[in-house]
Parts: structure tokens; C-alpha cells; sequence
């Protein structure tokens, strides 16, 4: 297993341990944190606000380098323009966030815990994933 491979996988696993102690991968907290009409549950906006905290001064000093520590290229997103597919997608996501309590991340880390809705989950993003696959194939031929 090469370095980089490595890297991404200790990455990953922390991550996932951290949706776990947040509770993110419990639908009914992510539930209740969107339900502002109901028992309104603010901690995962706290754990929103610990994310941010750490990834923006990580992006602010990505963005004074070109490669990796591993000495790869680094590849950081330059668009920075709002367009319709960006909304559309935002409001796709956050429709599916708030049916079904997961969003991709807490949802795979819930398949490897076996939730039942976390695979119908799963399954119905790697369709929606595959139906805008088509799309973009159709657009551009």
C-alpha cells in the first residue's frame, strides 16, 4: 500500500469515527437538528462549527501550495461562481439530508454498521449519482 493510499485511508477512518462520536450517523439526531418546529437539537450545529473552524485555516494554507506532502499535485476547487446546477444540487441534497437523516458520508459509515435505511440510502445516491452521469453524457454528445 503506497503512502498516499494510506494516508487517505487513516484519513477516512478518522472521519468516520468522528461522525460516529458526533452523531451523525444516527438520523434521528440529524432529524431533530433540522426540525426547528419541533424539539430542536443544536448540537450538530456545534459540530458544523468545529469542522469549519478546522478546514479553514487547512484550505488558507493548502492554497499557498502545489503538492502534497507526498509531493503529488495538489488539486484544490477554483469556481467560485453560483449557477443553477450548483442550486439545484444544493437543494437535492438537502431534500434527501432531510427525509432521510443522512447525508453520504454518515450513510456509508452506517452501512458498515449494517442500518437497513442507510443502504436504501446508499442505493438510491449511487442511482441519482448514475441518473446525472447519464445526463452529463447526453449533454455533451
Amino acid at each position: 500500500m503506497s503512502r498516499s493510499m494510506l494516508t487517505a485511508f487513516l484519513t477516512g477512518l478518522i472521519f468516520g469515527i468522528g461522525l460516529i462520536l458526533s452523531g451523525m450517523v444516527n438520523p434521528a439526531k440529524v432529524l431533530a437538528f433540522l426540525d426547528l418546529a419541533g424539539p430542536w437539537d443544536p448540537s450538530l450545529a456545534l459540530v458544523m462549527a468545529g469542522a469549519i473552524a478546522i478546514a479553514l485555516p487547512a484550505f488558507q494554507f493548502l492554497k499557498r501550495r502545489t503538492q502534497t506532502v507526498f509531493a503529488e499535485p495538489l488539486h484544490l476547487p477554483t469556481r467560485q461562481d453560483i449557477d443553477g446546477r450548483l442550486i439545484l444540487g444544493s437543494l437535492g441534497f438537502g431534500v434527501g439530508w432531510g427525509l432521510a437523516g443522512f447525508c453520504p458520508g454518515p450513510a456509508l459509515v452506517a452501512v458498515g454498521a449494517l442500518k437497513p435505511e442507510a443502504v436504501v440510502f446508499v442505493v438510491a445516491m449511487l442511482a441519482g449519482m448514475g441518473i446525472f452521469e447519464l445526463i452529463e453524457r447526453s449533454r455533451k454528445a
